[in-house]
């Protein structure tokens, strides 16, 4: 069967090698590792395209061979020359290992190659490749198999080159006939998909082209449905649960803020809302990911659900990622409400409520009176970090919780809070990265969507520059005259650094949200450490920058003094603020025109367009510049041209994830769901996963405990073993 050890197949040493190089255990992870792509008889691989570092098979013809000796003539080393018409690679082989492919490789021979290329003397070369004469030419049986195929080849690793998972697959492939087909039969015979045991004998052994197009389309669709189903059994189970209804109040404390606010909603805000107000009024939880751009107006939005909530009796929790994230809402939160947030206290209004806010550092007289202030239901709104879920934190009737900056907050985290109310409160999460929809189909799929695309009137347009330091360094002296210019016009500027700077670093550690597909030019610039706040300011306040107040803001600084700069920047008191990405989310200082990002290679995409949001806020146009070291060609400088050229985050979201591999579309925070697609690509398959979203909620309504679908039943435990079913129960 299918979950049969490999290595009572395959022997110990090569199921050893399969386990800890690929992560293939069973017959059925075997079967799944589908070829990358394939090579046919007459097509060569080309040369000319090969990746650095990476494990490559090849097939290509010897032009040359020589051998060389070297050490005064003590030692020997065997040069080959390949050649595919397209370009050339350099074989090497030295000391014994020379006397085999001394024999076998002479000019003419075709033969398979693979191994990790490097760069030697500016020349790409294969270290002792292990390598596979071609048919006809070395008269092999083995090899005469390949014969007017289409040879597959395999994701390889060091021990393993791809004609060796080839056999590997040979010795397990009879098993493929005892696949469980997962999809039920009216959908496979209405969609036109071959069954799975034929699916997976040609991904992997196929006679022709089409052989490949029919194993994969059934293959995805397998990938995409399964899935999908686990999503739209979550969504049913939601939609099973009962939750307080929070219907739409006349005449109270929402209307009194929709009366006092001093602009119209946009279209879009407008739209949103009401999604979220029908959700509200159902007696089941809503269950809702708001997308917007950083100053879309997600807070406005998110802030009249809360006062809606209020309205019915109801208590409403903002969690914010971070405690200075958490402060800037209670503040903009409450200067939005003016003295609605005043409630119960002299001066507020009648239909006012408290708006507290609960962090981990607060004193222990103000934490007592927040947390009383819950439990008797005295304030409405309560905004905080995870401090909130602590299990002293009692609510009134918690009926709303808004999770802000989903990709932050863990789903435990998500199920805690939710176990506070009497009936499962409604949620509504919220994120300024952009997900391309398919994705959010995909990882968010229990959620329902609601993007807000439309900047509200009065935010100014950001002109986005790369700053080259190392080809032209006059560009980055220009830089910090622009930023004097800004400073000079009465505006203010941040200047963003990857590192704090007095910490110790381990040797050669990279940090996540740094992107690991540096090149070779890359090398350079990384063993220099990323450019730190503390340096970054004292140098600018030495030089460049000199007469100005800069000052500085990190993660390591205690609560009140990060509160304290914060204050005084937004209060025009400082003009440039060096700091860490802890302005990423959530810091609003509209008079703050322009940002400069040291090292901006080392950030990722979605981070730079994060932060450079927060310029551009007011009515004057912000100004981003892209500080890198990175050379022209480096794939680092092709993403910062992106980032520079559009404003679109769902566009940078998509060439993020184009030049990213799917492993990691959203980061760490997502376990285990992922590693589940090997077939799927998120982004191109955008009609598969759609089909298969409606195919799976309708078969999911139609027989919710797929009672009548046995073998989609297995399908589903063996996608959702323990961790992420655990996982998917959370969320």
């Amino acid at each position: 069967m299918l979950d049969e050890p490999l290595k009572k197949i395959l022997g110990g040493t090569t199921a050893k090698v399969l386990a800890e190089h690929l992560g293939l255990h069973t017959v059925g992870d075997l079967l799944h590792h589908y070829p990358r792509r394939y090579a046919e008889r007459g097509e060569l691989t080309t040369l000319a395209d090969l990746p650095l570092d990476e494990h490559v098979t090849v097939v290509a013809r010897v032009a040359d061979a020589r051998v060389l000796t070297f050490n005064h003539g003590r030692g020997q080393r065997l040069e080959v020359t390949l050649t595919d018409g397209s370009g050339r690679l350099q074989l090497v082989f030295f000391g014994k290992g020379i006397h085999k492919p001394r024999h076998d490789l002479v000019p003419g021979r075709r033969a398979m190659f693979a191994g990790k290329v490097s760069v030697f003397n500016r020349k790409l070369q294969l270290a002792h490749p292990e390598y596979e004469l071609l048919a006809g030419e070395g008269g092999e049986d083995a090899v005469d198999a390949f014969a007017g195929r289409l040879l597959p080849i395999y994701p390889a690793a060091q021990k393993m080159p791809s004609w060796k998972v080839a056999k590997a697959v040979d010795a397990v492939l009879p098993s493929a006939r005892e696949a469980v087909d997962p999809l039920p039969p009216a959908l496979r015979e209405g969609r036109g998909l071959i069954p799975l045991p034929e699916a997976l004998l040609k991904v992997h052994r196929p006679a022709t082209k089409a052989d490949i197009a029919d194993a994969r389309a059934r293959l995805k669709w397998d990938e995409a449905f399964v899935l999908q189903v686990a999503l739209a059994r979550r969504r049913f189970a939601e939609t099973q649960l009962p939750a307080v209804p929070r219907p739409l109040t006349e005449g109270g404390i929402l209307d009194a803020f929709d009366a006092r606010l001093p602009f119209t909603l946009t279209d879009g805000q407008q739209k949103v809302s009401r999604e979220i107000f029908d959700d509200l009024a159902t007696d089941h939880p809503m269950h809702r990911l708001l997308q917007g751009e950083v100053g879309s107006g997600k807070t406005m939005v998110a802030l009249r659900a809360m006062l809606a909530v209020v309205d019915t009796g109801g208590q409403a929790a903002m969690l914010a990622p971070t405690e200075v994230l958490a402060q800037q809402h209670h503040r903009s939160i409450t200067e939005m409400m003016g003295e609605l947030a005043e409630g119960g206290m002299l001066g507020g209004a009648e239909h006012g409520t408290k708006v507290v806010l609960l962090t981990g550092s607060m004193g222990a007289a103000a934490r007592k009176q927040a947390l009383l202030d819950l439990v008797t239901g005295e304030a409405g709104i309560v905004i905080g970090t995870h401090a909130l879920i602590e299990d002293k934190v009692q609510f009134h009737d918690l009926g709303l919780v808004v999770v802000d900056e989903q990709h932050r907050f863990g789903v435990e985290q998500r199920d805690a809070l939710r176990a506070k109310g009497k009936q499962p409160p409604h949620l509504l999460v919220m994120t300024a990265t952009p997900i391309p929809r398919t994705v959010a189909m995909t990882v968010f799929g229990d959620l329902e969507t609601s993007v807000l695309d439309q900047l509200p009137a009065g935010r100014s347009p950001i002109a986005s520059h790369v700053v080259p330091a190392k080809d032209k360094p006059h560009f980055l002296a220009r830089a910090w005259e622009r930023v004097r210019e800004e400073v000079e016009g009465g505006h203010q500027a941040y200047v963003v650094c990857p590192r704090i700077g007095d910490e110790e670093e381990p040797k050669g550690a990279k940090k996540k949200g740094e992107e690991a597909e540096e090149d070779a030019a890359a090398e350079e610039a990384e063993k220099r450490p990323p450019l730190a706040v503390l340096d970054v300011a004292e140098q600018l306040a030495k030089g460049p920058l000199a007469g100005l107040r800069v000052e500085v803001l990190h993660g390591r600084m205690q609560p009140d003094d990060k509160d304290e700069v914060m204050r005084r920047f937004a209060a025009g008191e400082v003009d440039v603020l060096v700091a860490t990405t802890v302005i990423e989310v959530g810091v609003n200082v509209p008079n703050a025109t322009a940002m400069v990002i040291m090292d901006a290679d080392r950030f990722g995409v979605s981070q730079l367009h994060q932060l450079r949001g927060r310029v551009g806020r007011g009515s004057a146009p912000g100004l981003c510049l892209l500080v890198t070291e990175m050379s022209e060609a480096s794939p680092a400088r092709a993403r910062l041209g992106a980032v520079a050229s559009t404003l679109d985050g769902f566009e940078l979201s998509r060439i993020d994830l184009e030049q990213r591999r799917e492993g990691d579309v959203l980061g760490q925070a997502q376990s285990g769901v992922r590693s589940s697609l090997r077939m799927l690509a998120v982004i191109e398959d955008e009609d598969v996963i759609e089909a298969a979203r409606e195919e799976a909620t309708a078969t999911v309504a139609a027989d919710p405990e797929l009672a009548g679908l046995p073998e989609l039943r297995v399908a589903l435990d063996a996608l959702l073993d323990t961790e992420r079913e655990s996982y998917l129960d959370k969320g």
